[in-house]
């Protein structure tokens, strides 16, 4: 009797409070439609309606942080007397991690500058700075968003091995997406202009992306993208080569600009900015 009220109630529970059906292969498109009404919903609670996304790598430190390291290691190979090739590794890294560091504190800088100029346009129509919510350089983005008085907006994924929300996103404005595809949605959208910092696989993935939808006019609108650290985008992306062998057209390489210092990338994207949106945000 007992087994049998117990399988009555679980078959007349709501289709919408059955977390079974909820997380089975049959809900997914259900799922997906979440993940695009969920923070639709939110975004416009919040008057969020122009952002700047900043992307780059989650691996690259604070300054202090990449300081500490090294000179941990500093003095580790100061105390021996026979450098190993282990230990030489170390420092290796450790020297790489302090020169991807400038990075981190460039970010912050750029979107503190960003955020302070757009506090002036009307509270429901100023950029916004949107990152992908993890740490390293998304944090950074964050981190000079909020230090400048500003919302920021993080859009997390879930991962098998990262990534926490940093602390410096926006009450209510903090996002844990399942799907990489809803999750470029909500980056694209919204925004009015990219940064692109130094990145792995995530960083280069988005970017191709965003170029392919510019060049295919998938979006139409203006979107000034900033690829941010000219020394390192060089050594990674080889674009004249795609150029000379015709698989891009040089016209192409006018959908982004290379950028070294946050002075330089605030100058470009406020001239664009200005240009393209002005109206929109002055009303």
């Amino acid at each position: 009797m007992g087994n049998e009220m117990t399988t009555r109630s679980k078959l007349s529970l709501k289709a919408y409070n059955n977390l079974d059906f909820l997380n089975s292969p049959s809900a997914r498109t259900i799922r997906i439609l979440s993940e695009y009404l969920e923070p639709f919903l939110r975004f416009r609670v919040e008057g969020i309606r122009n952002t700047i996304v900043v992307f780059g790598s989650a691996r690259v430190q604070s300054r202090s942080a990449a300081r500490k390291k090294l000179k941990l290691v500093q003095k580790k190979v100061a105390s021996r007397s026979r450098v190993g090739t282990k230990l030489k590794e170390e420092l290796q890294s450790a020297e790489i991690a302090f020169e991807m560091s400038k990075y981190y504190e460039d970010a912050v800088k750029l979107t503190f500058m960003l955020t302070k100029w757009a506090k002036q346009f009307d509270g429901k129509h100023r950029f916004v700075i949107c990152s992908g919510g993890g740490p390293g350089i998304m944090e950074a983005a964050n981190k000079g968003a909020i230090r400048a008085g500003g919302k920021s907006i993080g859009l997390n994924i879930s991962l098998p091995f990262e990534q926490a929300s940093n602390p410096y996103i926006s009450k209510n404005l903090s996002f844990e997406f399942h799907y990489f595809f809803m999750r470029k949605f909500w980056f694209v959208y919204l925004s009015k202009a990219m940064v692109m910092f130094p990145g792995g696989f995530g960083t280069l993935d988005e970017l191709a992306e965003v170029l392919t939808l510019l060049q295919t006019k998938k979006v139409t609108k203006p979107l000034p993208i900033v690829l941010y650290g000219s020394t390192y985008w060089k050594e990674v992306l080889n674009l004249g080569a795609m150029v000379k062998h015709q698989t891009i057209s040089s016209k192409d390489l006018q959908l982004f600009r290379l950028a070294d210092s946050p002075e330089e990338a605030f100058a470009y994207l406020k001239e664009k900015l200005i240009k393209f949106y002005e109206q929109e945000v002055r009303r």
